[in-house]
C-alpha cells in the first residue's frame, strides 16, 4: 500500500507529526458519479477513529433518502465509534425556529445561509472533528454563500477540524485554497443511455 510519502518537504518549520496532524480542508467536485459517496466514505474511518462527525446536507431534499445516511445514523447510535449528527436543508434545518401557522417558509437560499451560520457557530465551538458540507459548492457557485467569507472562516477556525465540501462547480478560488481537490470526472454512466438510478447504487 502507498504510505503518503511526500514528493517535496516544505520549509515551513513544522515537525513531520505537526505537519502530518495538521486540519485540512478537501474539495470533491467535477460532473462524474461519487463526490458525496467518497464524503461519507471518509466519514466512515472518521467514525472509526472515534470522531464526532456533522453532515450538513445542502441541497437533497429531506426527501431524498440518502443509504449512507441511515448507515452513519446507526453507526453513530452504536457507542463503537464517533458520534454522527445529520442535518438536512430540506428539512428546514434542526436548529431554525419554525414560522408561526400562515407565515411563509425561508426560501432555499436563506436556508443555505441559515446552515452556513451554523456551520460557522459548531466551527468556532470546535463542535465537530469531521464536517462534511455535502452539495455546499453549490450555494457558492450561486452567489447565495460568499466564497471568500468561507475561505477567511476555514482559515481562521480553530483547532484540528477537518471539512470536505462537495458539489459541481467547485468556485476556482476554495479550490486554490484546499488542500486536497479531486474531480470527479465522467466517463460513462448508465444515465447515458436512458436508464434511470437505481436501489442500492444511486441511493
Amino acid at each position: 500500500m502507498p504510505k503518503g510519502q511526500p514528493t517535496v518537504v516544505p520549509e515551513d518549520g513544522l515537525t513531520t507529526r505537526q505537519r502530518r496532524n495538521r486540519p485540512l480542508v478537501f474539495v470533491h467536485t467535477g460532473i462524474g458519479k461519487g463526490k458525496s459517496t467518497a464524503a461519507f466514505g471518509l466519514a466512515l474511518r472518521a467514525w472509526n477513529q472515534g470522531w464526532p462527525i456533522g453532515v450538513f446536507q445542502f441541497v437533497k431534499s429531506a426527501k431524498w433518502k440518502v443509504g449512507e445516511e441511515n448507515a452513519l445514523r446507526v453507526l453513530g447510535a452504536s457507542g463503537e465509534g464517533g458520534t454522527v449528527d445529520w442535518h438536512k436543508m430540506g428539512e428546514g434545518w434542526s436548529w431554525i425556529q419554525r414560522a408561526p401557522a400562515g407565515e411563509g417558509e425561508l426560501s432555499n437560499e436563506e436556508k443555505a445561509r441559515e446552515g452556513w451560520e451554523q456551520v460557522k457557530r459548531d466551527l468556532a465551538a470546535e463542535k465537530y472533528k469531521l464536517y462534511v458540507l455535502d452539495e455546499f459548492a453549490y450555494p457558492m457557485h450561486w452567489g447565495w454563500i460568499d466564497t471568500d467569507e468561507v475561505i477567511e472562516v476555514l482559515r481562521d477556525r480553530p483547532g484540528t477540524q477537518h471539512v470536505v465540501i462537495t458539489g459541481r462547480n467547485a468556485p476556482e478560488k476554495l479550490v486554490e485554497f484546499a488542500d486536497l481537490v479531486t474531480d470527479m470526472s465522467k466517463v460513462k454512466h448508465p444515465m447515458d443511455t436512458g436508464q434511470k438510478g437505481q436501489r442500492g447504487i444511486e441511493w
